[in-house]
């Protein structure tokens, strides 16, 4: 038996080691970075990722997760109008604003570290499977600065982006109201022009994540809402900076503003965040962009969100992962029917069953299929960015609600796996398991429901510039399977050739999308979210396809870490034979139509 020996204990504080084998893997053998043109990936060597990944891992470990558990159990309480944070999370914040990771991303000139967005998702997956609740209180930070960046007068700029980007301040993003959540055009808060060019704003907020804490001396929140006179609907929306606290023309803190925490509402997971209802009481605010372009702007740190609660997904699965791994080592039940694996001890541990290897397999080949999916998405976002790259841009739009939908359904789909394997003790709290599963959840809800992301994506994407960037994609998927016929028969056998049937049923779901959604837009929005499976799938296939060739090759030119690349390559021909074939079943559903989803009358249900 191993040292965990969760036999033998029953329960077992969570463990977990930043994955930074295969980080680099992807990095240097699969997207093969060193050769990029993308401005500042020159820069990340080997070298360089192996001490972020070990610093933050470090950092991970030993500091956010012995407070993830405690986070959960004791949670933020409202006092006196004063939200406070579980215990100890000032300390595990300090350490991250002390390290300079809430601005390893964000422009030196501001304080930050300048790096690629790549970098900052790679930050953030380690900190999330450490500590979900509190990584969240930098991450919501770093969205509000990327806004206020993007859409920010110069003095706005100077004013906010230094305690920003060192995490001094923290920021959020205020959307929701009670009466409206996906449908913004129904919004309520007011924002009354002042004669000194500020504005008074009232209204309540609800779903406000870390929307107060104790945590910074400041919260810069970011608010939508209407100045009277504006166009009805989503158009005439308008965002707006709101500190809690006003800051001073020397860059000091003044006076509290009207702005105050009503309820922190009690939820499922991610007990260690408070999640706020937020009540504006003539608040002063200043606005940010133009006047009703206000969900332009928001979407510069919707966007974000919603690629960085793709790598939470990922970051849930893997803490998750590891610690199934460590109980099917340890755990012993029934013998292996070929015969006693542990002849000496009393039954087999539980990973020689070929069930537990299915759950294992299921989530491994999406740990490591969803992170090069993911990471490719943060290059497609400095390659827009940092090149002007109008393809990236577009082609990430596309991909965008695909990485937030599919991968945080599956992610939590993997949660639940992983706690399966422990069996009962996965269902009793102090194993960990149930929280992962709960702080899972709510990456399928937040930052736009994935039903949401489906429509968004069959809805808008699909068809934006004449369907150019669905084109795109298809086209580099069929140039990497052109490109290796007959290089390797094994190879076209395994991978290329399931990712060409992939993407024939990829292809087919938009043709027919494409013939019905003039005549019949209940058949398209009914296959919306088997769409976004079935694509979801299909770039999967193709992340394995890309790091099945370069095991590959790896195994041919330098055998030294044969194990690794053996076990890359195994793990892939599981994907594509086991899980990729879900794209046929996504499309069948798809082509039978939208009149079995809409049958019933209202009255029937």
């Amino acid at each position: 038996l191993s040292e965990h020996k969760y036999f033998y204990t029953g329960v077992q504080m969570p463990e977990y080691a930043a994955p930074a084998k295969e980080i680099e893997f992807i990095l240097f053998e699969v997207m093969n970075i060193a050769a990029s043109s993308i401005p500042g990936y020159s820069e990340i060597d080997p070298a360089l990722v192996a001490a972020l990944v070990h610093e933050v891992g470090k950092i991970s470990t030993d500091i956010l997760l012995p407070l993830n558990a405690h986070g959960d159990t004791e949670g933020c309480r409202l006092d006196a109008g004063i939200v406070h944070t579980p215990s100890g999370f000032g300390t595990a914040f300090k350490a991250i604003r002390d390290g300079g990771w809430s601005g390893i991303d964000l422009p030196e000139i501001y304080g930050g570290q300048g790096m690629p967005y790549l970098m900052g998702t790679i930050t953030n997956e380690i900190f999330s499977s450490g500590n979900q609740s509190l990584a969240m209180f930098q991450g919501l930070t770093h969205g509000a600065a990327s806004a206020i960046l993007a859409h920010g007068t110069e003095a706005q700029k100077a004013t906010y982006l230094p305690p920003m980007v060192a995490c001094d301040w923290t920021g959020t993003m205020n959307l929701t109201e009670p009466q409206c959540g996906t449908d913004l055009g129904l919004m309520r808060t007011k924002a009354v022009p002042q004669p000194d060019g500020s504005y008074h704003i009232t209204g309540q907020k609800i779903f406000i994540s870390a929307g107060d804490h104790d945590l910074a001396e400041n919260i810069i929140h970011l608010l939508l809402a209407r100045i009277p006179g504006g166009p009805d609907g989503i158009k005439g929306v308008s965002l707006f900076i709101v500190p809690k606290v006003m800051v001073n023309s020397d860059g000091s803190l003044g006076e509290r503003n009207a702005v105050t925490a009503g309820k922190i509402e009690t939820k499922m997971g991610l007990h260690g965040n408070p999640t706020c209802v937020m009540n504006y009481d003539g608040a002063t605010g200043y606005l940010l962009g133009e006047p009703h372009k206000g969900m332009r702007a928001m979407f510069t740190m919707m966007n974000e969100a919603r690629l960085g609660v793709g790598a939470q997904a990922i970051a849930q699965a893997e803490i998750a992962y590891q610690n199934a791994v460590y109980y099917a080592k340890d755990r012993l039940q029934g013998r292996a029917a070929y015969g006693a694996q542990n002849p000496k001890g009393p039954a087999d541990p539980i990973i020689v069953h070929p069930d537990i290897r299915r759950a294992l397999l299921d989530q491994k080949s999406y740990l490591e299929g969803g992170r090069a999916l993911l990471l490719w998405g943060a290059e497609l976002i400095d390659r827009a960015q940092r090149s002007q790259d109008e393809a990236a841009l577009g082609l990430i739009s596309l991909l965008t609600p695909v990485i937030k939908g599919f991968l945080t359904d599956e992610g939590y789909k993997m949660t639940v796996k992983a706690q399966q394997v422990f069996g009962g003790y996965g269902y009793i709290e102090g194993a960990g398991m149930s929280q992962f599963t709960r702080d899972a959840r709510i990456t399928m809800i937040y930052e736009g429901a994935n039903g949401v992301q489906a429509l968004d994506l069959v809805g808008r994407k699909l068809g934006q510039e004449g369907g150019r960037h669905i084109r795109a994609f298809i086209n580099i998927a069929t140039s990497f399977i052109d490109s290796h016929k007959g290089e390797d028969p094994q190879f076209e056998k395994t991978f290329t050739a399931p990712l060409a049937a992939a993407l024939k049923d990829l292809q087919s779901a938009s043709l027919f999308f494409m013939q019905h959604a003039p005549k019949d837009p209940d058949t398209v929005l009914a296959g919306s979210y088997d769409f976004m499976h079935l694509f979801g799938h299909t770039c999967m296939g193709l992340m394995w396809a890309r790091m099945g060739l370069a095991a590959h090759k790896a195994l041919k030119n330098d055998p030294s870490d044969a194990a690794f690349y053996k076990t890359k390559l195994t793990t892939g021909r599981y994907y594509m034979s086991r899980r990729l074939p879900a794209t046929a079943l996504h499309l069948r559903r798809i082509e039978s139509g939208g009149a079995m989803v809409m049958a019933l009358n209202e009255t029937d249900f």
